[in-house]
């Protein structure tokens, strides 16, 4: 049998821990961990989102084959926390495979240093 592990925390490459950490505490309202410039984090004990310097790491074009993961999110109204997590400092690129004709859906949005991850609404 196969010894079990479990998941400590996702670690995301970037140029600036301590800025991605911050966006991040913003987006998930997941305490600030740690927060040096080589290395930050946040989390609540079980969810984990850490980030590692690498200052070279170049983001992978979207659409395309070079994305490796994404993170996805659930809130409560989608529009609203675009808007907000754009003001954080996110953008919202032209390519939306989530967004129907009547405009629901999930939104794709980058993070400051073009990490992509989706805005999902709650199920209903």
């Amino acid at each position: 049998m196969t010894t079990k592990a479990k998941l400590l925390a996702v670690t995301i490459d970037c140029a600036e821990p301590k800025k991605l950490a911050a966006f991040y505490h913003e987006v998930t309202g997941l305490d600030i961990q740690y927060s040096e410039d080589e290395y930050a984090a946040v989390g609540d004990g079980t969810t984990n989102i850490y980030f590692g310097r690498n200052p070279d790491r170049e983001p992978a074009a979207w659409p395309g084959p070079a994305k490796q993961f994404h993170l996805d999110f659930r809130v409560a109204d989608v529009e609203k926390a675009v808007g907000e997590y754009i003001a954080l400092g996110a953008t919202r690129p032209d390519f939306q495979p989530g967004v129907t004709e009547e405009g629901t859906g999930w939104v794709v949005l980058q993070d400051p240093e073009g990490h992509l991850f989706c805005v999902c609404p709650e199920r209903s």
